[in-house]
């Protein structure tokens, strides 16, 4: 039975309803997992009052601000987790951003800038998040991240993030060599396309979940609770045997050659 009762998790990435982030807290809360929530603090607070007023169900015992560019800000997460919780158990990576220019057009006029700010958040918040959750899974852990189709296959208007993600899913088997020692697990999740405030970036998004219904084997897209459902097993003793991996929940479209 997949239970995380006991189990102190942090999870990261919450914008809205629609968040796939905010699919796994609701399924880890329902395998009785004790959250903590992060959210990306702006100068109006308007971010921090909608990611409170959406997990207030879930009754996080940590809400705290922290933003991934910011170093102290992730110093005073983790010290907040060890001064609070004492221990760290999941780790819940769900941080992607570039701006919007960069995801179409030509690939080879992405901006240095704008390459940078993409790895940055994307893909080094992984490694850095992971760094600073290491001291605090003294009992094993997970670690668990996001990816996409386009870290593997050239994706129309996604351009600087499919080579983010790419980075991002080697740093996952890095990681993964690196903490699997102290019995912690690292693994991604590459979710097939689902509408969040995320994708809306991606030019063409419906098309593409359309193209999914229409040519997926199982003739539809995935929910956030779908993934969230994978994220609580891959949380789990029942993964205990599973690191450095990326499972696909996408309803079987990464098998398909046309």
């Amino acid at each position: 039975m997949l239970d995380l009762t006991g189990k102190n998790a942090l999870v990261t990435g919450i914008a809205n309803n629609r968040s796939i982030a905010w699919g796994i807290a609701q399924q880890l809360h329902k395998a009785g997992a004790n959250l903590g929530i992060t959210y990306l603090p702006d100068e109006r607070g308007k971010m921090e009052k909608k990611v409170a007023d959406l997990v207030e169900p879930l009754n996080p015992s940590l809400f705290l601000p922290c933003d991934v560019q910011n170093d102290e800000q992730i110093q005073s997460t983790f010290e907040t987790i060890r001064s609070q919780w004492g221990k760290l158990d999941i780790l819940i990576h769900c941080l992607a951003f570039a701006n919007k220019d960069d995801l179409s057009g030509d690939f080879s006029q992405t901006s240095r800038a704008g390459f940078n700010t993409a790895l940055q958040v994307s893909t080094y918040s992984l490694v850095q998040l992971s760094g600073a959750a290491k001291p605090l899974m003294t009992e094993g852990g997970s670690i668990l991240t996001l990816s996409y189709l386009g870290s593997v296959r050239a994706v129309p208007n996604y351009n600087v993030m499919g080579v983010a993600k790419a980075g991002l899913e080697a740093s996952v088997r890095y990681l993964a060599t690196e903490l699997g020692p102290q019995n912690i697990r690292v693994n991604a999740i590459s979710a097939g396309p689902i509408r969040t405030l995320a994708s809306s970036a991606v030019g063409g998004i419906l098309d593409m979940i359309h193209h999914v219904e229409q040519v997926a084997p199982l003739r539809r897209t995935v929910t956030q609770v779908e993934v969230g459902n994978t994220a609580a097993f891959l949380c789990s003793d029942l993964s205990s045997g599973i690191t450095g991996q990326v499972i696909y929940v996408d309803a079987g479209y990464e098998i398909m050659g046309m």
